[in-house]
């Protein structure tokens, strides 16, 4: 049996027996979905690229955010041998009510995912990737050295490929944060994903000011790299709490920012409130622009790695030109 068949085996076997994917969400009464508007069409994931890339993920038995959070750009991302790579398991230890990757206790740290994270990037050919994480409050670092050791591991294998790393708060654990600047990623992300007055029911296990520290934290421990962040929009949000949020990232000194329409993954999930027009993410967009971002991509299905390396070679552009 070769590896794939033996990997997709096991997968076979996991999925055989059941599994609460949101313990903690199991008490919480169902939200009915509401119809996705006109305007919001996903990609079927279909082609041999899309394929491909699967079957790369799997033999190298590697996740994805892409498939763990039920991303809806999936099918064209893959179908361009584009992927998120989610190191240090597929179980997170929080339990926010927007996010569909599974909560629970995670397994020990793979010592060799940053190898075939690695050699992945390569086998793909990425002119640029992007590496996140599930939150790892079990680890005394919150996974931090492992994410440093991913990022070096692909610029040996790959070292004309730009990084971008989607990084956890690391919940204020001391040093965690200064040992990924030290890998010097070429992009530092980590989304607000909300407005404060939402974080309790939204993102209850984090804190605002805590996120937002962070950000400021990683440019002022390199000024030149790149730093971004993400909010999502129709959980209840109004648009003067959005330009609270873009003025304390711009205070920040954030150079990108993403907005995109939250979609409710199950009924257990926050609801929606309201699905934001695209002339509304086009007002939300001009609004972002006159704050001073350096590059800003707002419409109902951008995603915080969603074409992160076209924005990539822009933000560059924008930077040298400015």
């Amino acid at each position: 049996m070769s590896n794939l068949e033996t990997t997709d085996a096991v997968r076979a076997c996991n999925d055989a027996v059941p599994r609460l994917r949101h313990p903690e969400k199991s008490k919480r009464a169902d939200s009915p979905f509401q119809r996705k508007p006109s305007w919001i069409r996903l990609k079927k994931p279909e082609g041999p690229a899309f394929y491909e890339t699967r079957r790369l993920m799997r033999e190298q038995q590697l996740s994805t955010v892409c498939e763990e959070a039920s991303c809806p750009n999936i099918g064209e991302c893959w179908s361009k041998r584009h992927a998120t790579f989610m190191i240090m398991g597929e179980i997170c230890t929080r339990g926010c009510s927007f996010c569909n990757v599974a909560t629970g206790r995670p397994d020990a740290l793979d010592m060799f995912e940053p190898g075939r994270v690695a050699h992945s990037v390569k086998q793909l050919g990425l002119r640029h990737v992007v590496i996140t994480s599930v939150d790892r409050d079990d680890l005394d670092d919150g996974g931090a050295e492992h994410m440093a050791q991913t990022i070096r591991a692909v610029r040996r294998q790959s070292p004309d490929t730009t990084i971008e790393v989607l990084t956890p708060d690391f919940r204020g654990k001391k040093g965690a944060e200064e040992i990924v600047f030290e890998a010097r990623p070429d992009v530092f992300n980590h989304n607000l994903e909300t407005v404060p007055h939402l974080y309790p029911s939204v993102r209850p296990g984090a804190r605002y000011y805590t996120s937002l520290r962070l950000l400021d934290d990683a440019k002022r421990a390199d000024p030149n790299v790149f730093t971004k962040s993400g909010v999502m929009v129709g959980l209840g949000e109004t648009m003067e709490d959005l330009r609270q949020v873009m003025d304390d990232l711009r205070a920040a000194e954030v150079d990108f920012l993403t907005v995109g329409q939250y979609l409710q993954p199950t009924p257990k999930h926050h609801p929606v409130d309201r699905f934001v027009t695209p002339e509304d993410f086009k007002k939300i967009e001009e609004l972002a622009r006159t704050k001073g971002f350096l590059g800003v991509s707002a419409s109902p299905l951008t995603r915080s790695s969603f074409h992160a390396d076209e924005d990539f070679a822009r933000l560059k552009k924008q930077r040298l030109s400015g």
